[in-house]
């Protein structure tokens, strides 16, 4: 069966019916109601609540649709980077072994011309979205550690992902469009909007880093995996009184082959307080490689693992002011970027970071 690449406001339900087919429900969608959901900056996420006629046969009554951004900076800065291209890459290629939980995919396609795309999936409510300023608790942080290391030891070394181009950071993947002039001309004009906002020790972090920006892109040697490098509370759901999975993450658009020390800091560094990071820093990294051995990943110790976390505490920070420029501005969004940098620059001067660029 061949669908249409539809926007939220084109879909009908003779077309979500003809998804549900594609998923293997025989159901006939007979209307439909659709309300935004979801605070993503690079697409637009829709939740979509089916009526039926007849029997539903097992069918879902509800299906979250994501589309690109309604912002036409954040669109084009979704198509430029990749994004939309490789998250349905993802969810039609990798999902299945990639172990970790997410929203199950009734239909994903993209255009990669245009990049034009449609991801249905799952409705995974009761489970609400976690928020970025509000954190996360530790038994939070403890369960999104556990699928970080499913993740992450799911392709662990694996050759194979080196020869896929849509995956950030592989062998076939196209350089980067983030060159060190882009980075440092990104940080001058984030502090210029952002002015006193900007404390004195994040100044001296994204000086030193936009200086030594292919220092820390390029520097790490040590194992290789998959991560999904936004890996914080906005993408994640997690379980609530009225039922659902301990987490599930979404959003795979910035999905990448490198360390996974990235994620497990760039979560704790911007989703717990200083103080609560700091006193659980070093059992929470000790869990972590816990879960990654039960998940049969060897031959890697707390010491490598603690200096590949503090080396990548830099990516909250780098993400932080990097997307703020490149997306569509909101409220919203200027206040959870500079909580995101403010985290990252509390890590990166505990854990001494900037001694290892």
């Amino acid at each position: 069966m061949s669908l249409p690449i539809l926007r939220p406001e084109a879909i009908t339900p003779r077309w979500l019916t003809d998804v549900l087919a594609h998923a293997g429900y025989s159901a006939h969608v007979a209307d439909f109601t659709a309300k935004r959901v979801g605070t993503g900056q690079i697409g637009d996420s829709v939740r979509f609540t089916l009526t039926f006629d007849g029997d539903a046969n097992g069918a879902p009554a509800t299906l979250v649709g994501k589309f690109p951004s309604h912002s036409d900076q954040s669109r084009q800065t979704g198509a430029a980077l990749g994004n939309y291209i490789r998250e349905v890459h993802f969810y039609n290629q990798l999902a299945d072994s990639a172990r970790i939980r997410m929203p199950k995919n009734y239909f994903a396609c993209v255009d990669e011309a245009t990049s034009e795309f449609v991801l249905m999936m799952e409705d995974l409510a009761p489970a609400e979205q976690g928020d970025q300023m509000a954190g996360v608790t530790l038994d939070q942080a403890r369960a999104a550690i556990v699928e970080a290391a499913k993740l992450h030891a799911s392709h662990w070394n694996d050759p194979a992902m080196e020869d896929l181009w849509w995956i950030s950071g592989t062998r076939a993947a196209p350089k980067s469009t983030a060159t060190p002039e882009m980075v440092q001309q990104l940080w001058l004009a984030f502090c210029e909007r952002y002015g006193t906002g900007i404390d004195a020790g994040s100044r001296a972090i994204g000086d030193a880093l936009s200086r030594k920006f292919i220092s820390y892109i390029e520097g790490y040697s040590g194992p290789r995996c998959l991560t999904h490098n936004d890996y914080r509370p906005d993408n994640m759901l997690f379980a609530t009184k009225a039922g659902g999975s301990p987490v599930a993450v979404v959003d795979w658009q910035s999905l990448g082959w490198g360390c996974g020390a990235l994620d497990v800091a760039y979560l704790l560094g911007g989703a717990l307080p200083r103080a609560v990071r700091k006193k659980h820093e070093d059992a929470l990294l000790a869990f972590y490689l816990g879960q990654l051995a039960q998940n049969g990943v060897t031959g890697y110790d707390f010491k490598t693992l603690k200096r590949d976390y503090a080396r990548h505490s830099f990516q909250l920070f780098l993400t932080a002011f990097f997307a703020a420029m490149i997306v569509e501005q909101t409220a919203r969004g200027d206040t959870m970027f500079l909580t995101m940098l403010r985290g990252a620059a509390h890590q990166i001067i505990d854990l001494d970071a900037l001694a290892l660029l």
